[in-house]
């Protein structure tokens, strides 16, 4: 684990989305303050959390199955085990992982808990989604970007508005791609519980956290002129490309995995 992002301070007045995340996967790394405006969501909250997780660790144990050992996630959020490295890493131990957050606790735990196995390596940006350029910056001291990367942006573009342009912002990255990278997404939607969506929006809100719940067609927009992996833009109980079948679950993420074509 390499990392020169200099200390910053932890605003625990406020909530924040990687801490309420935290707590709705069971953690323990968060404050009261993120405890008190998770409580209030939806009872389906954990449960879409957990599912969104176990998406993560299919795709990406079949994208390092295909050959694919550089990642670059963005949005990490606090640790939790296994993480990106250890999933990727047990298939191949020399795959190299650059994670990525703008809440200063995560760096603290990313220092003691995102450690590589030998013969790969991890690093950590402490750096906002909204400015993709010093992500990929920042991310190119460890990667290589004439060869395939991972692009993983889990959980994370529906705290991001459209008046901020989210769609540029995934282009950004996904155009500093070589051919035959990826793109990993998830996306929260209110297409199968508008009820529940709504509360959570309104929750999110009440805790000054914008939340843009996206339908499938707006989710669809983030793939452009890439190459959708079957089976395409789903659930996140509905994606899968090897063993058994997922958990069981009411999903409310859309989840999709494309490649990035030659050109």
């Amino acid at each position: 684990m390499t990392s020169d992002t200099p200390r910053a301070f932890i605003d625990t007045s406020k909530p924040h989305p990687a801490r309420m995340y935290d707590f709705l996967l069971g953690g323990k790394d968060n404050y009261p303050v993120d405890r008190e405006v998770a409580r209030r969501l939806p009872v389906n909250a954990p449960m879409d959390a957990r599912l969104n997780r176990a998406f993560m660790h299919r795709a990406m144990a079949w994208l390092a199955e295909s050959g694919v050992d550089q990642f670059l996630d963005v949005g990490t959020g606090i640790p939790t085990e296994p993480n990106l490295h250890q999933v990727v890493q047990r298939v191949n131990p020399a795959c190299r992982v650059v994670y990525t957050d703008n809440d200063p606790i995560v760096l603290r735990h990313a220092e003691a808990l995102l450690v590589s196995a030998p013969g790969g390596a991890t690093d950590y940006v402490q750096a906002d989604v909204r400015e993709p350029a010093a992500i990929l910056d920042r991310a190119r001291k460890l990667l290589d970007f004439e060869r395939p990367v991972a692009l993983s942006l889990i959980a994370l573009m529906h705290f991001i508005p459209d008046e901020q342009d989210p769609y540029g912002i995934a282009r950004t990255l996904v155009d500093a791609l070589a051919p035959g990278s990826y793109l990993v997404l998830t996306q929260g939607t209110g297409d199968f519980h508008p009820q529940l969506a709504a509360a959570a929006s309104t929750t999110y809100r009440s805790g000054g956290i914008p939340l843009a719940l996206r339908p499938h067609a707006a989710v669809a927009r983030f793939f452009d002129g890439l190459d959708l992996v079957a089976p395409g833009l789903v659930r996140a109980t509905e994606w899968y490309r090897t063993g058994a079948a997922p958990e069981a679950g009411d999903s409310s993420f859309y989840v999709g995995v494309a490649r990035v074509p030659s050109a």
